[in-house]
């Protein structure tokens, strides 16, 4: 072939990995975690001239300086985790649910119509039945709503859902002005302030211990459903391939309506613990972006619950931490966003390495021999 013909192949290619050990892919994390922690570092240098030591002292601190800042830690973990359990079986199905944040809204607002029309009248032994089946047929109604359509009529489940949640945050606000108290302030305040009617209860004296006990069962729970159910393989196998999944006898439309009603009632149990366990109050900002948080964090897990403990824990970390630096430092709270979002960067670029990885060309030695 004459050197005019010559085909040049490219630099460097990308090529799909195997599986990795699992000492090796946690390795790779490690490093892009500790890469981001260096470019903070820089950062920080140049738009504060602030040392970066002093920086990551005051996020440990801000996140569990203290023991009530532990507790809160914890139970802003509960809650991210248990929306993202709730959005994991219809993410595994490859089913984009991006509405978990109006089904927790749902859910809440069940709870808290409950503790508003019954909180006086109905024995607590009666009452929190009634708050946890409202709350779960709350959330599991507004989930399966998109699921009938898509299983149906094929619809966009992504615009659908997403539209969901406006409609939710909607509907919240009609009823919160509705009952707000004062008379026109807009907001409900604390619901049954006196009686503490509908409040979880505090376990040893703590008032969020029973949000995560109840996260910790659901994440036991929904690994051993996903794992050891049929349920949970036959979600795998709609996840797959649709086509593979009827080939072999699978109900696909029943597996995402059954999914999504899953998905839904999850959701509805992290209202309920919003509102009967930590606010005892709603409105639409109840949720504040955990439903949209949580699709990374079941992203980063790759779908598995118990990794989900720690990708959940790492982002409230750095979330209660960043927050710190703004009181700290007299920083502005974008400063703090800049650092999470370069630690969420890294983190998020780091699973590219741990399912990719780049082969670049060697040169053939006798490709220049005559």
């Amino acid at each position: 072939m004459s050197k005019n013909n010559k085909i040049h192949e490219p630099l460097f290619h990308i090529v799909k990995r195997g599986a990795l050990p699992f000492w090796l892919s946690w390795l790779i994390r490690i490093i892009a975690i500790v890469a981001s922690l260096i470019v903070c570092g820089v950062v920080t240098i140049i738009l504060t001239g602030e040392n970066p030591l002093n920086i990551y002292k005051t996020i440990i601190e801000g996140a569990i300086g203290s023991e009530r800042r532990i507790w809160s830690l914890f139970q802003n973990v509960a809650i991210l985790l248990c929306i993202s359990l709730a959005v994991t079986p219809a993410f595994k199905m490859k089913f984009w649910n991006i509405g978990a944040e109006g089904q927790v809204l749902m859910g809440g607002l069940a709870t808290a119509a409950c503790m508003i029309y019954f909180g006086e009248s109905l024995p607590s032994i009666v009452l929190f039945p009634v708050m946890i089946i409202a709350s779960v047929v709350a959330g599991a109604i507004w989930a399966v709503i998109p699921a009938f359509f898509k299983a149906n009529w094929n619809t966009n489940e992504t615009l659908f859902t997403l539209m969901m949640n406006y409609i939710a945050m909607q509907i919240v606000s009609y009823f919160v002005y509705l009952h707000s108290n004062p008379v026109g302030s807009g907001k409900i305040g604390i619901i049954n302030s006196t009686t503490q009617a509908g409040w979880l209860p505090k376990i040893g004296g703590k008032s969020y211990l029973i949000n995560i006990i109840i996260v910790a069962v659901l994440t036991i729970g929904m690994y051993i459903y996903l794992k050891y159910n049929k349920h949970g393989y036959e979600i795998s196998v709609v996840g797959e391939s649709e086509n593979t999944a009827r080939y072999v006898g699978i109900n696909v439309k029943k597996v995402i309506i059954r999914t999504m009603l899953l998905s839904g009632a999850v959701c509805g149990i992290a209202g309920l613990l919003l509102v009967a366990g930590t606010d005892h109050s709603v409105a639409k900002e109840t949720v504040d972006g955990r439903g949209f948080t949580a699709i990374m964090v079941s992203w980063l897990a790759k779908f598995n619950p118990i990794y989900m403990i720690l990708t959940s824990l790492l982002l409230v970390f750095l979330e209660k931490g960043a927050s710190q630096i703004s009181t700290d430092f007299g920083l502005n709270d974008s400063f703090s966003e800049i650092l999470t979002g370069i630690i969420i960067f890294f983190i998020i670029g780091s699973e590219f390495f741990v399912n990719y990885s780049v082969k670049f060309r060697h040169k053939d030695k006798e490709a220049n021999k005559k």
